[in-house]
């Protein structure tokens, strides 16, 4: 028995989206179904259906901040109940055998992951419909526990962003005593700011914005540099343990690395579409790092929400009915967010 559901979906590259109907695979032992409540959108969600890489299979149904209750659990479910609060993220599944899956970064797993919408299940027959939609079927092993006390729409947003950003931080030892610095205060920004903060490091945001200055510091800020200002850029020099460079447009990376101490590192979350310049000589000279970081592994992830239940943390969001999604896709396209979109599915 298939589990139907119905959502949004784009139909065609830079289409709007529209309702559509359709069946979910049939729930296995392990699997739970998860009545969804709430579903954060990213950027990342507008360039499938903009189909920036051409690589988009239409119909889509995006969404992969997706939260939820649990309505079903197969026989074989021992972590959750019905009733439980629930999540999926960014992938629903992987090999589980190659070394990274055994290690806890399935993100990064060999033989490829189960997207959480626009490709196939491990079958490689079964459509993957993302969570701007009624409902969603998942192993248990690749489900999330919310906490109780965070909110659970602005909670949605931990899903992609507050993993993407807590990876990094903890990876590179982030804590009390360590300078770091944020460059860009968008949806990654924001709560990557939040995050180092809850850490306890000194932090230290960059934006080429004045009207987030004052944003920056109720965020958590110790300090707000004006990344346009070259004296107070100067001012910064040789200064940092880390920086975390969240933003996607073009930006110059030379001027974070001489941020940077000696053998300090330097961590891309966003994706610029231009090739990067900088000198290799402060690299080479000051033994400094450029690095990369991609969400997380299961363990983590739930790690990561567990951090945020304690801390309290959670996103800042402006929340949208579902019938407003291309709203909020077009106003999305402009930045014109604070600091993450989210869906209420309920009236679906």
């Amino acid at each position: 028995m298939t589990t139907h559901s119905k959502g949004y979906a784009a139909f065609k590259k830079d289409g709007d989206l529209a309702p559509f109907e359709f069946d979910r695979r049939e729930p296995k032992p392990n699997d739970i179904v998860i009545d969804i409540a709430y579903c954060g959108i990213c950027h990342s969600d507008l360039h499938v259906v903009e189909d920036s890489m051409g690589m988009t299979r239409f119909p889509v149904v995006p969404g992969h901040e997706v939260v939820g209750h649990v309505t079903h659990v197969g026989p074989g479910v021992t972590r959750f109940k019905v009733g439980d609060r629930a999540a999926v993220g960014c992938y629903t599944d992987s090999c589980r055998v190659c070394e990274p899956c055994k290690s806890d970064m399935q993100h990064m797993c060999v033989e490829g992951l189960t997207g959480t919408f626009g490709g196939f299940e491990r079958d490689g027959k079964q459509q993957s419909w993302g969570g701007f939609s009624k409902n969603y079927v998942i192993d248990q092993d690749y489900a999330y526990r919310i906490p109780d006390n965070l909110d659970l729409a602005a909670a949605a947003p931990l899903l992609c962003a507050g993993i993407t950003t807590y990876s990094p931080l903890r990876k590179w030892g982030v804590g009390p005593g360590k300078k770091v610095g944020i460059v860009g205060l968008g949806g990654l920004g924001h709560m990557a700011v939040k995050l180092a903060a809850a850490m306890g490091a000194d932090v230290t945001v960059f934006t080429g914005s004045k009207g987030k200055l004052e944003d920056a510091k109720k965020l958590g800020a110790n300090t707000v540099i004006l990344s346009s200002d070259p004296d107070q850029m100067n001012g910064q020099m040789g200064r940092f343990d880390f920086i975390l460079d969240t933003v996607s447009a073009p930006h110059d990376i030379q001027s974070y690395v001489n941020c940077l101490k000696p053998m300090a590192t330097l961590c891309l979350l966003g994706i610029d579409p231009a090739a990067l310049s900088f000198s290799p000589i402060g690299v080479v000279f000051g033994q400094k790092c450029i690095a990369g970081s991609l969400i997380g592994g299961v363990n983590e992830t739930q790690q990561m929400l567990d951090f945020c239940g304690e801390k309290n943390i959670t996103a800042d969001i402006e929340l949208l009915p579902a019938q407003a999604i291309n709203d909020a896709f077009h106003r999305l396209s402009k930045n014109d967010v604070k600091y993450r979109f989210v869906l209420d599915m309920a009236a679906l």
